[in-house]
């Protein structure tokens, strides 16, 4: 499966087709390199899975090459991954300042810090892998130190944009190197890795700072307590937000588990400046005048445990969101949150809540900048990456459109593999690549069969029956009990529980009169008549598991 001798091979094992869980790899001869290791959370079709991180499958066949981990930002669908792939691949990370003291908490959570190495680079560094250089430079995203990657190769310069947007008034002024970049591609590109998010929004992102300048306006003009909900990761709203709270005169009190713990790291590292005595304890929040006090916290997603989802239902411990005060929500959903966006937000009315939507700006290129870092760049070949089908494929047309031809553009799946030899790209061949569900503490071990299992208990229920036999005489001694739940209400469904103990009685008479004792046979002879019976009775197929005790 790895590569032929002296092949440049480009391909994802994750974040392409889809949004999240973000991998992707560059292989020249013996050396592969990784960029990214995100995760992204499952869909309600995944019942009880934790997280989706992508399949490494190729990598563990391929461990002896792996050269490092190389992460652009600190976004969960960029890290989310780490901490779980390490357990099955350990490898050195490359990061910057921020996205590293991000990568160590997750570690220390998990049990892993001080196992991998971590190394931490800039803008201007430069690392040997194997055959492979690699060489930074300046984006914007809406968290703090992002780089875009350059990777020099004896075929020739592959660049992975990093997401990234061009704000020109950043909010922490770190511009968007736009001299580097345009040194790059005058050096030549051969293929360019570009996100693809906001390919089908026209014009331009506005800059991150006019969001800053409207929550500002809001905290002002609210009489009561203002909630405003984000993402944790997004340490310039954070920043934003502090500051409204500075120049409005209110202390800060932070919600949720995710938002305490990025607000305590970026602080230690300098990325957020909070003024001395300004923060103040959620329990605390009770106590300060209405209009002196703002709340910071998780939960702009719907996410039902998160601290916003159980402030709109009344189901969070130390606070509650009272009739006029202000709720912000600055973020937008993500595509499949809606619903639980809305629920939340319903909620929120019910409560008499002032709520605000919208206050939010994306992180991500729109259109004119993804058509100017093309032209920046001028790549021989193009992959689009990070966005469903649709981005890449609008990505691909924008791509067209300002000088790329549409035979060096691809658009892949994940595990489909660009193999670039003598300066010629075919897409011909792919590795192995899907998904790996966490669930738990387990990794990869719920599988098709689990999750049918599990869906089948969700829509039909459950029913345990326990028959005790005679070891010596076969007989039934005690039995059948029939134990039900998700199935029907037991108390209303007397004559049909009746019933069915009859017809597991007279099946196991019968099979001990035939002679008939093993277990199995009995198991499933009791499961085939009983399950027939139940869906002749009431159209369901609820899953039957027989219990046969010998005494």
């Amino acid at each position: 499966m790895s590569a032929a001798k002296h092949k440049l091979s480009i391909f994802a094992l994750g974040g392409v087709n889809e949004i999240g869980k973000n991998m992707y790899v560059i292989q020249y001869d013996q050396d592969i390199v990784v960029i990214d290791c995100g995760s992204k959370f499952p869909d309600e079709s995944l019942l009880g899975i934790d997280l989706i991180i992508p399949d490494i499958t190729y990598l563990l066949e391929n461990s002896d090459k792996v050269r490092a981990l190389i992460v652009t930002h600190g976004h969960e669908d960029h890290i989310g991954g780490i901490p779980y792939i390490l357990k099955q691949l350990n490898m050195p990370i490359y990061a910057t300042r921020l996205t590293l003291g991000l990568i160590e908490g997750k570690l220390k959570e998990a049990g892993l810090h001080g196992e991998t190495k971590l190394i931490e680079i800039n803008s201007e560094s430069s690392i040997q892998l194997g055959d492979i250089t690699s060489t930074f430079f300046k984006t914007n995203h809406s968290i703090p130190d992002c780089l875009g990657v350059v990777f020099e190769t004896p075929e020739g310069t592959v660049v992975h944009t990093g997401d990234f947007k061009f704000d020109l008034t950043p909010v922490n002024d770190q511009f968007p190197d736009l001299h580097r970049m345009a040194d790059i591609g005058k050096n030549g590109v051969l293929a360019l890795l570009s996100e693809s998010t906001n390919a089908g929004r026209p014009g331009f992102t506005p800059s991150e700072r006019s969001v800053g300048e409207h929550i500002e306006e809001l905290f002002g003009k609210a009489k009561q307590r203002v909630f405003i909900s984000t993402f944790a990761s997004n340490v310039h709203r954070l920043q934003q937000v502090v500051d409204a709270a500075f120049a409005t005169n209110r202390k800060l009190a932070l919600v949720g588990r995710s938002m305490i713990n990025v607000v305590k790291i970026a602080s230690d590292l300098g990325y957020i400046h909070i003024p001395e005595g300004m923060l103040v304890e959620a329990k605390e929040a009770n106590d300060i005048a209405p209009d002196k006090i703002a709340i910071l916290c998780t939960g702009s997603q719907g996410e039902p445990m998160a601290a916003l989802a159980r402030l709109a239902s009344s189901n969070f411990r130390q606070l509650e969101i009272l009739r006029g005060d202000t709720v912000i929500l600055s973020s937008t959903p993500i595509p499949g949150n809606e619903r639980n966006v809305a629920r939340v937000v319903d909620n929120l009315f019910r409560l008499g809540a002032k709520v605000v939507f919208g206050m939010h700006v994306s992180g991500h290129a729109s259109q004119e900048e993804l058509k100017l870092m093309l032209t920046l760049m001028k790549p021989k070949y193009f992959i689009p990456i990070h966005g469903e089908f649709r981005m890449l494929h609008q990505h691909g047309l924008l791509a067209e459109s300002v000088g790329v031809e549409k035979d060096n553009i691809f658009i892949v799946n994940i595990g489909d593999v660009v193999d670039i030899e003598d300066k010629v790209a075919l897409q011909h061949r792919k590795v192995p690549a899907g998904n790996t569900l966490v669930d738990g503490w387990g990794i990869g071990d719920v599988g098709t069969v689990v999750l049918r299992d599990r869906k089948h208990l969700s829509e039909d229920g459950i029913l345990v029956v326990v028959i005790t036999l005679c070891k010596v005489e076969g007989k039934i001694l005690a039995g059948p009990d029939i134990i039900s739940r998700g199935f029907v209400y037991v108390r209303d469904s007397e004559s049909l529980f009746n019933e069915a103990t009859i017809i597991v009685t007279n099946t196991v008479n019968t099979l001990q009169e035939e002679n008939i004792n093993q277990w199995s046979t009995l198991k499933i002879s009791v499961k085939t008549v009983l399950g027939k019976f139940l869906y002749e009775n009431t159209g369901r197929r609820p899953v039957i598991l027989p219990i046969i005790i010998e005494v």
